[in-house]
């Protein structure tokens, strides 16, 4: 498993962010999954696990791999997009 850089950490989070806002607009437009809004919000928080873990293993690591502080970075970002973007669609 290669160490992944800052940056490239970086620059997969940004990729990730409008890839799962993206994701959303169609989620929330269509709101077809089972449990209403909290049921995309449930789908959104794991289409981003899956969607970190396959980028990550594009450039040969693994969410199991990074330090502690890279690892506290993905889920505090995780969190912000989450919240923005169901504070943008509950409202």
């Amino acid at each position: 498993m290669a160490v992944l850089t800052e940056k490239n950490l970086s620059n997969i989070l940004e990729y990730l962010e409008k890839s799962i806002s993206n994701l959303a607009i169609d989620a929330f437009d269509n709101l077809e999954l089972e449990g209403g809004s909290q049921g995309v919000k449930n789908f959104l928080e794991n289409q981003y696990d899956i969607r970190l873990e396959n980028l990550l293993i594009a450039k040969n690591s693994s969410i199991h791999h990074l330090e502690s502080r890279m690892k506290n970075q993905v889920i505090q970002k995780k969190q912000k997009i989450i919240e923005k973007i169901c504070k943008k669609y509950n409202s």
